[in-house]
């Protein structure tokens, strides 16, 4: 007998379960489960789709309960967004892309607790940043417009609010926390990202993603587990 295949709801909801089974009883001092990452790249494969298939999307909302729904929108929203960030370097060959090691997962929250610490700014805020700009660290290589490191600085930033190599990631975090006081946060968080990078398209994302980690307490695992695709002829691939 004929069956349908799946529909784009019912593999979210298949993934994020798979997701969710795979992490439960995880140490974040160890890596992810295979099985994890490998769900939350299918969950990514959809919500691509969805991406760039605005009815699609609507139709996929509302098919689901309404935690992962939430988690989706926000996913696709902010995907939306930073693409549609215009580029001022459009024209340069954009720089090879070099991958490595994020640091564990436990590693980096107490990271990002530390700067929260000493600078009121929201953890979350942090890692939402860390999860744009870098993917946790794992992309290495400096941006098209030159900015370096996990929390991709600009070298004359840096000089005003770095302390150590702009390369590793507990500098970078820290020095992150103390240019977002400086700039206005926590009190007024948007005024404070757009000076971290002008553009209420950025804002919007990283304040979405931040939204997502203080909903769900796998909220950021299932950021961590993702992988960086990038599209190709053939479709959507991964560069790990």
């Amino acid at each position: 007998m004929f069956q349908a295949p799946p529909t784009p709801a019912a593999q979210i909801v298949q993934a994020d379960a798979d997701f969710r089974a795979a992490i439960a009883g995880w140490d974040d001092s160890q890596p992810l489960p295979q099985a994890a990452i490998d769900a939350e790249r299918r969950q990514q494969l959809v919500e691509l789709r969805l991406a760039g298939d605005p009815s699609l999307y609507r139709v996929t909302l509302a098919a689901l309960p309404p935690r992962v729904r939430a988690d989706v929108a926000d996913d696709v929203t902010a995907h939306r967004e930073l693409t549609g960030i215009p580029s001022k370097h459009a024209t340069r060959k954009p720089p090879r892309i070099r991958l490595g090691p994020a640091l564990p997962l436990a590693t980096l929250r107490g990271l990002y607790r530390e700067g929260e610490q000493r600078s009121s700014v929201p953890w979350r805020v942090l890692a939402a940043i860390n999860f744009v700009e870098s993917d946790f660290g794992r992309l290495r290589e400096p941006s098209i417009s030159g900015a370096l490191g996990p929390m991709q600085f600009m070298p004359s930033t840096w000089r005003s609010y770095g302390e150590g190599n702009i390369r590793d990631p507990r500098d970078a975090i820290l020095a992150a926390a103390r240019y977002l006081r400086a700039a206005g946060a926590p009190r007024d968080l948007r005024t404070a990202l757009w000076h971290y990078n002008p553009s209420s398209r950025y804002v919007d994302a990283v304040l979405r993603y931040a939204r997502r980690i203080a909903r769900d307490r796998f909220g950021l695992a299932a950021l961590y587990a993702r992988r960086l695709l990038v599209k190709t002829s053939a479709g959507w691939r991964s560069l790990d």
